[in-house]
């Protein structure tokens, strides 16, 4: 009998991977409405890969942690840097920040392979992650983009969007714990809520809501919430963790 577990978990994968390279074109189409949208789908699949991974009857070998850590580099690594660096909109205030923003794009997609490729070969049998995962730092950067790029809920502000991505980096590789969001994880379902506040963000602004309209009241409103879940957890995560308990010395 097959193991149809396994299979959906393929297809999460794959799923996960082609909304990524799509969230690419559109960054390079002028449309990073849609692109932050698309990453925030490839977070979903991305958890649902997980989920039908678990229930697998057979377990996924290094083929399906490489194909999965291809398809979040494409997803949370590329795309984010790609909304960091590319610039189609709002030439003028970005034209002098633009080398830096290239730099801090390849800053960014270096320290999410370089997590990848770690978590890869030697830490995914960790029970937590050490750094923040891909997934989350996305949601930094599209948290990010919001505020001070596109829509620029705040303002059109190049500094703030570059400070930000150079400390979301550095997050990434830091060796500090953070947990997964699994059955049990204190953070479960403020993640859940962070989800439900990204979509109520990102799904209205796709109709270019004029500003002070409802939609854009609504998008505004609920991007306040998407930021707190994001916080949470770069904050509070690392105190969610459990500790192993400290091995007396041998005699």
């Amino acid at each position: 009998m097959s193991d149809r577990f396994r299979l959906f978990a393929n297809l999460a994968t794959l799923a996960n991977a082609l909304l990524g390279v799509g969230a690419i074109l559109y960054i390079l189409a002028g449309n990073k409405l849609w692109a932050m949208l698309l990453i925030a789908c490839g977070i979903g699949f991305d958890g649902l890969d997980g989920i039908f991974s678990r229930r697998s009857v057979s377990p996924s070998g290094a083929f399906g942690r490489v194909a999965d850590s291809v398809a979040d580099g494409v997803t949370f690594g590329a795309a984010p840097a790609f909304l960091v660096a590319v610039h189609t909109g709002d030439l003028s205030t970005w034209q002098p920040w633009m080398p830096l923003a290239v730099a801090l794009g390849v800053v960014y997609f270096s320290a999410a392979v370089a997590r990848l490729t770690y978590f890869t070969a030697a830490a995914y049998q960790r029970p937590s992650f050490l750094g923040v995962p891909t997934p989350q730092s996305a949601l930094a950067i599209t948290v990010v983009v919001l505020f001070h790029d596109t829509p620029a809920f705040q303002s059109v502000a190049p500094i703030g969007v570059l400070v930000g991505t150079a400390i979301v980096s550095v997050m990434m590789v830091v060796p500090v714990p953070y947990p997964k969001i699994r059955r049990g994880s204190p953070l479960r379902w403020p993640m859940a809520l962070t989800a439900v506040a990204a979509a109520i963000t990102l799904v209205p602004l796709q109709f270019r809501p004029a500003t002070g309209s409802s939609l854009y009241l609504l998008s505004y409103a609920s991007a306040f919430a998407f930021l707190l879940g994001v916080a949470s957890y770069y904050l509070v995560g690392p105190f969610t963790v459990r500790r192993s308990p400290s091995r007396s010395p041998a005699p």
